[in-house]
């Protein structure tokens, strides 16, 4: 079964650099997962900022620190979630001097929207539509488009001045042996908001359904996309 990235991608997918292909073709069938580690080389969030990254680092959505060097884990487990969805996790950890900062994410293709729909952070709240490139240097980048907020009975689109835009691009470096991976977000009115880059290895390990942490899925999962 073809994983949700390259449902997303088609025809795409194969001009994805092997690496790539492989940290983001599997699914929940192949009892597999993507576990990596690495350094990001700076992370930076602007001060406007500090306060709304603040209470997010509280469902694991981002976070106001800054630094340079920062010590890095990342978690890619598929599985069905509880609406029988192929999901993937994204379970990063960004380990400061103080404290260790989480940014949670789950990802699934709707097949209504036609593409990829990412929930941000540990209750699924906030779903982001995706959209997906294959790069000229073989790497996958990804901008978010339209968010959602769903909490409960509350539900609205955010307008575009209120959100910030992700562009995401991960690609493999042969020479280093390692993924790279640079992420920036900026909000079309107020500028820059958030980002990293950083260097990182990744592998597929044996993973069965059962081997998945509890850690690693949202707190509660939303039907809504």
């Amino acid at each position: 079964m073809a994983s949700i990235y390259e449902r997303a991608l088609g025809e795409e997918f194969g001009r994805l650099h092997p690496r790539i292909r492989e940290r983001f073709g599997f699914g929940s069938e192949d009892s597999v997962a993507s576990i990596g580690a690495g350094v990001m080389h700076r992370i930076w969030a602007s001060k406007w900022t500090a306060l709304p990254l603040l209470i997010g680092t509280s469902r694991h959505i981002m976070f106001p620190e800054s630094g340079t060097e920062i010590p890095f884990t990342i978690e890619n487990y598929a599985y069905r979630d509880g609406y029988g969805r192929e999901t993937v996790t994204w379970n990063r950890h960004f380990t400061f001097r103080s404290k260790v900062r989480h940014f949670d994410a789950t990802m699934i293709y709707s097949s209504r929207r036609r593409r990829i729909v990412d929930y941000l952070g540990n209750k699924q709240h906030l779903a982001v539509d995706l959209e997906l490139e294959a790069a000229p240097n073989g790497g996958i980048c990804i901008r978010s488009s339209d968010q959602r907020f769903y909490e409960g009975w509350l539900q609205f689109p955010f307008p575009a001045g209120l959100t910030g835009t992700a562009e995401v691009c991960e690609w493999f470096d042969d020479a280093e042996d390692a993924y790279k991976i640079s992420v920036n977000v900026s909000n079309p009115v107020f500028g820059p908001v958030f980002g990293y880059q950083g260097t990182f290895r990744a592998q597929l390990v044996p993973c069965g359904r059962t081997d998945i942490p509890d850690h690693a899925k949202p707190l509660r999962e939303e039907l809504r996309e």
